[in-house]
C-alpha cells in the first residue's frame, strides 16, 4: 500500500498555489498528480488541515449500534428476510443493502440456513423421520 505524501511536500504544494501558481504548474513543479493537489487544496479549504487521513485499521459497521433490534426481530419473527429489516431499518433512519445485514449477521456467527423447500431447517430430532411419512426402509438382504 502506497504511503502518505509528508507533511512537509503538502505544506510546500499548498504554499505554492497560494502564491499564484496553478494547481497544474504546482503538480508538474512537485512530481506529484494534478487529482492529489486538487484534492489536498479542497481539503485545505474546507478543513484547515494538511495532516492525511489515517489508512487501514478496523471500519465499524453502522449495523452494530443496531444489533439489539435486528436480533429482536428475527427472534420475533423467524423468517423475516433481509430486504424487510432494510426497510425496517430506513424508516428508522439508517439506509442498508439487504446484502449488509446479511454479512453482518455471518459475520457476528449468525446462520440462518433454509432447505430446498425455503424453510428453515431443523434439528434431527426435531424433523419428521421416515416413520412419520409412512415408508419402511428397504429390507437389508444378506449374501
Amino acid at each position: 500500500m502506497p504511503r502518505a505524501y509528508s507533511l512537509d511536500l503538502r505544506t510546500r504544494v499548498v504554499g505554492y498555489v497560494d502564491s499564484g501558481h496553478s494547481r497544474h504548474a504546482a503538480a508538474a513543479h512537485f512530481g506529484v498528480s494534478v487529482s492529489f493537489v486538487v484534492n489536498l487544496l479542497r481539503a485545505w479549504r474546507e478543513t484547515g488541515r494538511l495532516r492525511p487521513r489515517p489508512s487501514g485499521g478496523r471500519r465499524h459497521s453502522k449495523l452494530d449500534p443496531h444489533r439489539a433490534f435486528l436480533l429482536g426481530r428475527v427472534a420475533e419473527r423467524e423468517d423475516i428476510t433481509m430486504p424487510e429489516l432494510s426497510a425496517e431499518l430506513s424508516a428508522n433512519g439508517t439506509t442498508v443493502d439487504p446484502a449488509s445485514i446479511s454479512r453482518w449477521f455471518i459475520r457476528n456467527g449468525y446462520r440462518f440456513k433454509k432447505n430446498a423447500a425455503g424453510q428453515r431447517t431443523r434439528s434431527a430430532r426435531h424433523s419428521q423421520g421416515a416413520g412419520k411419512l409412512g415408508r419402511k426402509a428397504p429390507a437389508q438382504h444378506g449374501p
